[in-house]
């Protein structure tokens, strides 16, 4: 199982390092072009995994499909973990693909948050790539570590996913009843805690999350004018930029969403190398997602009224797994797959539709 992760973990560092060394190692605005093309490019790789999913769990490579899922649909509290059933080859693709789905929109409401983060600090279109590149990366260390103590408390408790189900339900109807407003970053925790311990310029320099004070790079400032933080600080001394400023922020937006987002997956499944997959196929292709979708995000005005029924409507699955499965049948998976798909594209196209009315009149 190890060899399983560690190649996964491998091509996943490629695709990335390509991605940033070979692709995007010069600083440039990503047009929507090339955007789509890239976003069309991570989900047609999530997508051609499944039918790796299909063919491992089927044959039960390195031991995959043998593990208990105690949301294989048949797990029932009162009885022995004994009675809970592996993932066949088919029942682990439905799971993937609605696991990727939904994590894959709620990534969507991310992308508001690093609009607003990226705007408040003026991170210029040139740089805001290597923002996101370097957030996306943080975030899925973190989503490994958290996705791992997840899979931990599952195993051992089973009662977690009790917890797990209510916390969306309830985070979902938040979702639906909480309005949208700006938020001044300059009180955020985050940004008070990292001015407290680091000198922040109040410029840009090029790339650089910090520059050294006195050194040929800190002399010239993007924009230029002098850069009061600069005089202040010892020469030597390592300052950093808005743009790590901006990067530390997203991160910590990033915390936040895995809170929603990893308890959501845990609803599908608990097989942890699904989880993993499907979450980091997902996060890969947030970020070409962003500069594709950066000047109509906020035209898609219902699509958080989608997301907070999906938060509901798996939550609900994950409290009443045994009882679905006895209405639905033993395909109970594939209707809620159809349900996710059937409530978000309701979303876009009625977000469409009011956008469509609101330009004719």
């Amino acid at each position: 199982m190890f060899w399983l992760y560690a190649g996964f973990i491998l091509f996943v560092v490629t695709m990335l390092v390509l991605d940033l060394g070979v692709f995007h190692r010069k600083a440039h605005v990503v047009s929507i072009k090339e955007a789509l093309g890239w976003s069309a490019f991570w989900i047609s790789l999530a997508l051609c995994f499944t039918f790796f999913i299909y063919f491992a769990y089927d044959q039960h490579w390195l031991h995959l499909g043998l593990i208990l899922d105690p949301l294989s649909g048949q797990w029932i509290p009162a009885l022995d973990p004994v009675d809970m059933q592996p993932n066949t080859g088919s029942l682990a693709a439905v799971k993937y693909i609605t696991g990727y789905l939904i994590e894959e929109s709620l990534s969507m409401d991310n992308l508001f948050v690093i609009a607003m983060i990226l705007g408040f600090f003026n991170v210029p279109a040139v740089l805001q790539h290597r923002v996101l590149f370097w957030g996306i990366l943080g975030a899925l260390v973190l989503r490994g570590v958290m996705i791992a103590v997840g899979a931990t408390l599952v195993a051992k408790f089973h009662w977690v996913l009790y917890l797990f189900g209510a916390f969306l339900i309830i985070t979902g109807v938040k979702m639906l009843l909480t309005k949208e407003s700006e938020e001044d970053l300059e009180g955020n925790l985050i940004v008070r805690l990292v001015r407290r311990f680091f000198p922040v310029s109040t410029r840009l320099y090029g790339q650089h999350f910090m520059v050294r004070a006195g050194t040929d790079e800190a002399a010239h400032p993007d924009g230029g004018g002098e850069d009061p933080i600069m005089a202040k600080v010892a020469r030597g001394a390592m300052v950093l930029t808005p743009l790590a400023l901006a990067l530390a922020v997203v991160e910590a937006a990033d915390v936040v969403f895995a809170v929603d987002s990893i308890p959501a997956i845990f609803a599908i499944t608990a097989d942890p190398f699904i989880v993993f997959t499907s979450n980091i196929f997902a996060i890969l292709g947030l970020r070409s997602l962003f500069f594709a979708l950066a000047g109509m995000l906020r035209s898609f005005r219902y699509l958080k009224v989608s997301l907070s029924l999906v938060l509901v409507l798996v939550g609900a699955k994950m409290l009443t797994a045994h009882w679905l499965r006895e209405i639905l049948g033993q395909h109970f998976n594939l209707v809620l797959l159809g349900a996710v798909v059937l409530i978000l594209a309701g979303g876009v196209v009625a977000s469409l539709l009011a956008g469509d009315r609101a330009s004719q009149n």
